[in-house]
């Protein structure tokens, strides 16, 4: 699909195309991107798995707090610049498009390159701190110091890929992403399977299919044919574009910092209740069900340039038929693979190990740990509303309440009573209770919602005055 941003039509497609097939147009390239990119992680973990064994999915698993660290100050800056760029072009105003995408740029590669060095000097400290015991550890060491070197590549691509899609070329960054995954699924092959470098060649193989994305990203903002390129005014450290940056972007940031935290305190009370089996187990168990939830945020992604446009745009009755028409998708998607998930476990299991033991833990878990899994759908889309319409600490608390607020107290507390099934049980309490929250949040401000959105639109105005 072409690019629809051309100057003078995005007010004939984003305000006024119908609003199922400006959802279909926009998530469907989001939704085969980051599937693509949730695919290369399992593909990962299916020949870790059974090329290298169970204690090096394990050292994966141990690694992801860490990798949730980077991923979510990558996050912190580029859903924030892009949510603001789609804002700032509804509101025709490119100029401070432009200086959004260049601070946005020079935050990344400074932020990222932080995060690697700290990570490098203290990487075994933080990954025993994770969760990584003495059989695991080696695995997990391998595997994240190549992840940390190339930690800057991976965070430029993804900023610019969300800013890429944010300024209405949804089919070029699903191109992006596509190719990231074709050069990792064929680099992982070679590395792990007929070179066998083991867990370091999965690492690797995943560096690389995220520079030759960079490679297609940054020709595009190079073309001085995009709409958005980069100009040198843009990259020019403006503090108050950086704090409404890191405004908007807080929401997702706080996401994965919770699930950083959420993550740590399940590696240890799993390796508790059941060893490095059973935090092998949660490592199959969270990737297969990340594979559901990144389509749910693929819809919620499409769905925030639409909602950004028309918000700043004022056309409020737009705004509200995008937000229900994603919930009921998004809801869906999860209700299917709650179907999955409590139907074919062993399937699901043996496509990652041969273990008997690890596959049994697995299929145990996984039933427990889904049972309320159709209510993520709805979470997810209307969380990520109220970061499409500029309202960060609505979002921020919607992002941090099933976590941090629910999950975190029952999954310390029911393994006492239930050992094991105590760390699966304590999801589908979170997600029940969290959805309780966010569907009374959701009611409360849909009533006043035009007037909440005009006068933020004014404070937005205000905070940004560049």
């Amino acid at each position: 699909m072409a690019s629809i941003f051309v100057e003078g039509t995005v007010d004939k497609e984003l305000g006024s195309k119908s609003i199922g097939s400006l959802l279909w147009a926009y998530s469907l390239p989001t939704i085969i991107a980051t599937v693509a990119t949730s695919l290369y992680n399992i593909i990962d973990r299916v020949f870790v798995g059974q090329i290298v064994g169970p204690l090096a999915i394990s050292g994966i698993t141990v690694s992801l707090p860490f990798m949730n660290v980077c991923t979510a100050l990558g996050t912190l800056i580029s859903t924030g610049a892009a949510a603001i760029i789609s804002i700032r072009l509804g509101e025709k105003r490119t100029h401070d498009s432009l200086l959004t995408l260049g601070n946005a740029v020079l935050l990344s590669v400074l932020v990222s390159s932080l995060v690697s060095i700290i990570g490098l000097v203290f990487l075994d400290e933080i990954l025993c701190l994770f969760g990584a015991s003495s059989l695991s550890l080696p695995y997990a060491r391998s595997f994240m110091r190549i992840i940390l070197i190339g930690n800057p590549i991976a965070q430029l691509f993804f900023c610019l890929n969300a800013i890429m899609r944010a300024s209405c070329y949804p089919a070029k960054a699903m191109w992006a992403m596509l190719l990231t995954m074709a050069v990792n699924l064929i680099l992982v092959y070679l590395f792990v399977y007929e070179i066998g470098m083991g867990i370091s060649g999965a690492a690797l193989a995943t560096v690389l299919g995220q520079a030759a994305g960079l490679i297609l990203v940054l020709i595009h903002f190079f073309n001085t044919k995009s709409h958005l390129h980069f100009q040198r005014f843009s990259f020019d450290i403006q503090w108050n574009i950086a704090k409404h940056i890191f405004s908007i972007g807080l929401s997702p940031f706080l996401i994965h910092i919770s699930t950083c935290l959420v993550v740590a305190i399940c590696n240890w009370q799993l390796r508790n209740y059941g060893g490095d089996y059973a935090i092998a187990a949660y490592g199959v168990i969270s990737t297969v069900v990340n594979l559901v939830v990144v389509v749910v945020l693929g819809l919620a992604q499409g769905m925030q340039p639409i909602v950004g446009y028309n918000s700043g745009a004022g056309r409020f009755d737009r705004v509200v038929r995008a937000l229900w028409f994603t919930i009921c998708i998004g809801t869906g998607v999860t209700l299917i693979g709650f179907v999955v998930m409590q139907l074919w476990p062993y399937r699901i299991a043996y496509c990652f190990t041969s273990d008997f033991v690890l596959a049994d833990l697995i299929r145990s878990g996984m039933r427990l740990y889904s049972i309320m899994f159709p209510l993520v759908g709805f979470q997810v889309v209307v969380s990520n509303f109220f970061q499409s319409i500029g309202k960060p600490k609505t979002a921020i608390f919607l992002s941090i309440s099933r976590q941090c607020i629910f999950w975190i107290p029952f999954v310390l507390v029911l393994p006492y009573f239930y050992g094991l099934n105590g760390v699966w049980y304590a999801m589908p309490v979170a997600d029940f209770l969290s959805t309780l929250v966010t569907a009374s949040l959701l009611i409360y401000h849909y009533r006043k919602f035009p007037l909440e959105v005009q006068i933020n639109n004014v404070e937005n105005e205000s905070i940004t005055a560049f």
